[in-house]
């Protein structure tokens, strides 16, 4: 019995919940779970108490509510497990919780290679066949949406043999995003090619090329910062590069990649084309076009 408080991810902590509430001997499925106008003293109160055969229990959905002091106390004082599901609660609420209960927290995967360990360790807990690669694909294409990753997996589970990226592409069928930091890379290490299929990727998924040259001329601006701190330091690490730049660790790691292919004639004669390319686009020339000639200067 008691309150047990699920935070963080929704997809992570709605699954934690179900599979904690197992681990106990309660079946969530059959557990009555309220959520949005539901969730008053008057709804749940007939859930709060134990059964003819012992602990009962109550799901509560905290999605776009601001429960009370009173409500919390009674959810608090119950005499059944209340499993809340509350996926970001203020601090006040968080004490409460810890005060009441427990709090088990359940973060989103915040970078690309988190989400890649997390499709790699669902992938070993289903036994399902999948190599690092195909996870990485996963992790593009579906960023931080674990429950569009977990419904594709499902599905790749009803596949025979190992599973490669390939493979999983063609299941999937989903392009992965473009990027624009790989896109300027790609074509300062004089690959036009990639760097034009990352512009494009870019340009397909809905990106305003006014905005995607904004992104791009704030990158170079950092990159052109990054060539002038390798020069006057010789070797910086990232870390007291973002510290010495005031800029956030890993836009400054990506543009440490590009920089360090760089010198300063070279960078000038990019920040001169892309200059030529903005003033091109606002004074009417074919945006796509102008971006696509740029790419391909900056590769030369």
């Amino acid at each position: 019995m008691g309150l047990v408080a699920f935070t963080g991810n929704r997809f992570l902590a709605d699954e934690t919940l179900r599979d904690t509430l197992a681990a106990r001997g309660l079946s969530p499925r059959e557990l009555p779970r309220l959520g949005g106008e539901d969730v008053t003293a008057e709804q749940l109160g007939p859930h709060l108490s134990p059964g003819l055969f012992g602990d009962g229990g109550v799901i509560v959905d905290f999605e776009g509510l601001k429960p009370d002091k009173a409500l919390l106390e009674l959810l608090a004082g119950a005499g059944v497990t209340v499993a809340v599901l509350d996926e970001a609660p203020p601090a006040t609420r968080l004490k409460v919780y810890e005060k009441s209960g427990e709090v088990i927290a359940s973060p989103t995967p915040s970078k690309p290679g988190d989400v890649t360990g997390w499709v790699v360790g669902r992938a070993k807990k289903q036994k399902l066949p999948l190599d690092r690669a195909a996870a990485t694909y996963l992790a593009e294409v579906f960023g931080a949406d674990l429950a569009g990753i977990a419904g594709e997996m499902n599905k790749l589970a009803l596949l025979g043999g190992p599973l490669g990226r390939e493979e999983v592409a063609r299941v999937v069928g989903r392009e992965p995003p473009g990027d624009s930091f790989a896109m300027l890379g790609a074509a300062t290490a004089g690959r036009p090619s990639e760097a034009l299929t990352q512009l494009r990727r870019l340009l397909a998924s809905g990106e305003d090329p006014f905005r995607l040259m904004g992104a791009v001329v704030w990158q170079y601006s950092l990159i052109a910062r990054c060539v002038a701190l390798l020069q006057e330091e010789g070797r910086v690490t990232e870390a007291a590069a973002a510290t010495r730049l005031g800029a956030k660790p890993y836009p400054v790691k990506k543009a440490l990649e590009v920089a360090r292919r760089l010198n300063e004639t070279r960078i000038r004669g990019h920040l001169t084309r892309i200059l030529d390319a903005d003033l091109a686009m606002k004074r009417g020339q074919d945006a796509d076009a102008a971006l696509e000639r740029l790419i391909i200067q900056l590769s030369v």
